[in-house]
């Protein structure tokens, strides 16, 4: 099965988590990423444009980090945000503001022969105060509920908590109804 995008640490969080399951190649990608609010509608919409090219299995995932301070800002825009202004910037936005409730929302679109299959995971956590940890993207600065550690903090960890890896969990559920090998 392939998974496609230009983000190759996403590849290497789906390529950790479904190991066992499945043989994940990379296809390093740009592709059509329509402009929207909706990110299962930029997910789908990216996957039905790419099945025209790749005839295969394959999946793609957009996220997206939801601040409600922010009215859900930078929501789907998060790669744009995290490009122009990273976390230091996000963190200045914030700076001052007491409530920091957050949500990273991850969608997985699976395409093969028989359509699309959409999986959808979301984590609810805070904005932290400052920079802490590793990791990439918004990593060091998100703190997921049930943990007082940034997901830049919890390193491999994050796969338990993360967004990606809930959305990865409903993925691999369906491979393994489906069975993975059979996929048309």
């Amino acid at each position: 099965m392939i998974f496609a995008s230009s983000n190759r640490h996403k590849y290497e969080e789906f390529r950790r988590m479904l190991s066992d399951l499945i043989d994940l190649k990379f296809l390093e990608v740009d592709y059509l990423e329509p402009q929207g609010e909706d990110t299962r509608e930029i997910v789908v919409t990216s996957a039905k444009w790419l099945s025209n090219y790749i005839r295969e299995p394959f999946f793609i995932e957009d996220s997206g980090l939801f601040i409600e301070a922010l009215n859900g800002f930078p929501g789907p825009y998060s790669s744009y945000v995290f490009k122009k202004i990273g976390n230091e910037g996000v963190l200045k936005l914030m700076n001052g503001v007491e409530n920091r409730r957050a949500f990273f929302i991850s969608v997985i679109a699976l395409s093969y022969g028989r359509g699309i299959e959409v999986f959808e995971g979301r984590v609810q956590g805070t904005i932290a105060r400052e920079v802490r940890g590793g990791g990439w993207g918004f990593d060091p600065i998100f703190i997921p509920n049930g943990s007082n550690k940034t997901y830049g903090e919890l390193g491999d960890e994050k796969d338990r908590f993360s967004h990606r890896g809930a959305s990865c969990r409903k993925l691999r559920e369906f491979l393994m109804r489906f069975g993975s090998d059979r996929l048309p």
